[in-house]
């Protein structure tokens, strides 16, 4: 048997998972984030919160990072020391510290656009802002015109009816109700055929289950619609 030394992969396994595990902590901060953010413009709160939510969620996506890049660091170090001889053994920890820093290094704003979650925030809130905060200026619009346009961005393209679960297609932006549209996709799938954006005019020919996000901005808007419609039928 040799005697150099030995490492324990299963500790840092070990430690690996609880890394892993802190991401989806911070994964269920930035859901709750979202939801806190869409409360506050739903609710005209003043914009000095909102913009706090934003510093929470960018935040949230700084420390994603980092830990990506932890987890990236122990892996790559891993890797490397399972194909070294015993006796060329090098410091693992400082070896993972060096690779993290060099990651780290090319830290830059645009790495942000590839955290699905931050994205989704950024989209969401966005969504919200351009319905909630254009009211003032629609309602100055003839009031028909202004209840046609919300109620021809509620209809769902597939089902044409007022969509109740919306999702949103990351790739084109169009948004249908769930289940009609993963239907038609597993649909198309049996027939070993692409899926073309149901929305008139779109030009995307291929959306998938993976392209679609639950567009919690527009059933705000629906449920909102829905509740002023009934209120109206009680008076």
């Amino acid at each position: 048997m040799s005697g150099g030394p030995r490492i324990s992969f299963s500790a840092i396994d070990s430690a690996l998972s609880s890394l892993k595990n802190c991401q989806s902590y911070i994964n269920s901060g930035m859901d709750v984030a979202t939801q806190v953010a869409l409360d506050l413009v739903e609710s005209f709160n003043d914009a000095e919160d909102v913009d706090n939510m934003e510093k929470v969620m960018l935040e949230y996506a700084t420390m994603d990072r980092e830990l990506n890049h932890y987890i990236k660091a122990f892996e790559e170090t891993i890797n490397q020391v399972k194909r070294e001889k015993p006796e060329n053994l090098p410091d693992l920890e400082n070896l993972a510290q060096e690779k993290f820093l060099e990651m780290e290094s090319k830290n830059s704003d645009s790495d942000f656009q590839e955290n699905e979650k931050y994205m989704y925030f950024k989209d969401q809130l966005k969504e919200m802002k351009k319905q909630y905060h254009d009211k003032d200026t629609i309602e100055q619009i003839d009031e028909d015109i202004a209840v046609t346009r919300s109620q021809i961005n509620f209809i769902c393209p597939i089902t044409q009816m007022t969509m109740k679960r919306p999702v949103r297609n990351k790739v084109c932006g169009h948004s249908y109700e769930e289940d009609a549209i993963l239907e038609m996709i597993q649909t198309q799938k049996q027939k070993k055929k692409k899926v073309r954006c149901p929305n008139m005019g779109c030009s995307y020919v291929d959306v998938k289950g993976s392209d679609l996000v639950p567009d919690e901005a527009l059933k705000r808007m629906i449920d909102s619609q829905n509740k002023q419609s009934w209120s109206t039928l009680d008076t």
